[in-house]
């Protein structure tokens, strides 16, 4: 039986720079595997510079999971491996080649196959990695069993791409991907969609499936949101994710027995002259998309939505989870008179510019950049937090509890539940300017090292 779920407390940022439903194709000159992508993992490196490698050709497995293996997204030779401080390993930087060749793991019908051999075929492809696991937002354990799936069938962040766009024409790859995950637990599959989608869209077609309707404000595209409104997840369980953009990665390792990471990416933002989509493959350089389609210098570069992303040069590389690239405006000037400025054009929810006084402030398309306007500073208690996070749990105890490491209290507010991008909007009404994401994402760490996870 499907939920009906409506999502009334949060915030939509309406913003200029929505990518136009075109898509495009464009020849990428490097592509690049990033070990802090993924994490908590340790990377074990299996190439060196100079290597070839094709497409689903093991680069590096995680430290204490040798099963979980990280592959080429595409064939051709390995340019460089970063290194960070301390030799940590940043990148693999992968120049491809015109031969599009890919590692054979052999076509295999799924009802032919057990749990264990599914789990095995998607470990030594890589194909694993697209799998995340709540608690602590990691790639989960092979010898875990989670105790349903949730499948995000769309995005509620500022500039999100259109699933109906990058999912267009894979019903059967997808419906494969659903196959095979149903195996792999003995809970429900859950896909999780926006009511606004079309009836005839190819997501409300997949079979042997639980889908669930959200509608609301962001974030009710968040997958912590979904879990707590569709199977609440309790101490102890496990409960894994995958978003739809990944259902034909995996559907294609059966349907094909190769490692295809095409996917369609939106180039957005204000910044950009043609906001629009681009068919790629994972971890694409985000050079051949700006070239020529930026309107100024001066600009910040995201692998993500503006909220949650992260900052990447302009030569970057896109992350591993993201289907979006966001292009604003760098915020590094100071306006006349500060705060004490009219300020009708700024989005404002706190009411601190004039313009949150406007009727219907929130529901107006704005222009923004990177500015905080102000600094660092203690936590003030304003309320604003528990207008924008939907979930029951109280957001600014947890973080506080977080700050201080209290173990036993991080686990009695609900840390288990949540992900850093759960707080991002915490983030951006917090007066105090503080990077709580990040907080959060300390906190995660300091439980998962804490349960030998």
């Amino acid at each position: 039986m499907s939920k009906a779920i409506k999502i009334t407390k949060g915030l939509d940022l309406h913003l200029f720079g929505q990518a136009k439903p075109e898509v495009v194709e464009t020849t990428v000159g490097e592509y690049a595997v990033k070990p802090r992508d993924f994490v908590g993992i340790t990377p074990k490196l299996l190439v060196e510079q100079g290597d070839r490698v094709k497409a689903g050709t093991p680069l590096f497995f995680a430290k204490g999971k040798e099963q979980v293996k990280f592959t080429s997204p595409v064939s051709g030779t390995v340019k460089a491996i970063e290194r960070g401080e301390k030799r940590v390993v940043e990148a693999i930087r992968i120049v491809p080649d015109n031969a599009n060749e890919y590692e054979d793991f052999s076509v295999c019908s799924l009802s032919e196959m057990s749990a264990e051999q599914i789990k095995d075929k998607m470990l030594v492809s890589g194909v694993w990695t697209v799998l995340r696991q709540r608690p602590y937002d990691v790639v989960p354990s092979p010898d875990t069993n989670p105790k349903c799936i949730v499948v995000r069938g769309f995005s509620s962040a500022p500039l999100a791409p259109d699933y109906a766009i990058t999912l267009h024409g894979q019903r059967a790859a997808m419906q494969v991907g659903i196959d095979a995950l149903r195996k792999l637990t003995g809970g429900k599959v859950h896909l999780n969609v926006h009511s606004r989608l079309s009836r005839t869209d190819e997501l409300l077609k997949l079979e042997n499936v639980q889908i669930n309707t959200f509608e609301g404000k962001h974030p009710c595209g968040n997958v912590s949101v979904q879990i707590e409104k569709t199977d609440p997840l309790n101490k102890g369980e496990r409960i894994w994710y995958v978003d739809a953009n990944d259902l034909p990665v995996i559907g294609r390792l059966f349907l094909e027995g190769r490692y295809v990471t095409d996917r369609i990416v939106a180039l957005t933002g204000e910044q950009v002259t043609h906001p629009q989509y681009y068919k790629v493959k994972k971890g694409a350089s985000i050079a051949s998309l700006i070239f020529n389609n930026i309107k100024s210098e001066n600009v910040r570069y995201i692998s993500g939505d503006i909220l949650t992303g992260k900052r990447i040069d302009k030569d970057g590389f896109i992350s591993a989870y993201d289907n979006q690239v966001t292009v604003v405006k760098e915020g590094d000037h100071r306006d006349f008179m500060g705060w004490l400025a009219p300020s009708f054009d700024k989005l404002s929810f706190s009411r601190t510019f004039l313009a949150g006084f406007l009727k219907n402030s929130t529901k107006r398309t704005y222009s923004v950049d990177t500015n905080l306007h102000g600094g660092v500073r203690p936590f003030v208690v304003t309320g604003e937090f528990e207008k924008v996070f939907p979930m029951d749990i109280y957001p600014l105890q947890l973080i506080k509890a977080c700050v201080v490491e209290d173990i036993d209290l991080m686990e009695q507010l609900g840390i288990y539940e949540v992900a850093p991008e759960d707080f991002a909007l915490c983030e951006f009404v917090d007066p105090s300017k503080n990077d709580i994401q990040e907080i959060i994402r300390k906190g995660l760490e300091l439980m998962r090292k804490e349960m030998g996870e």
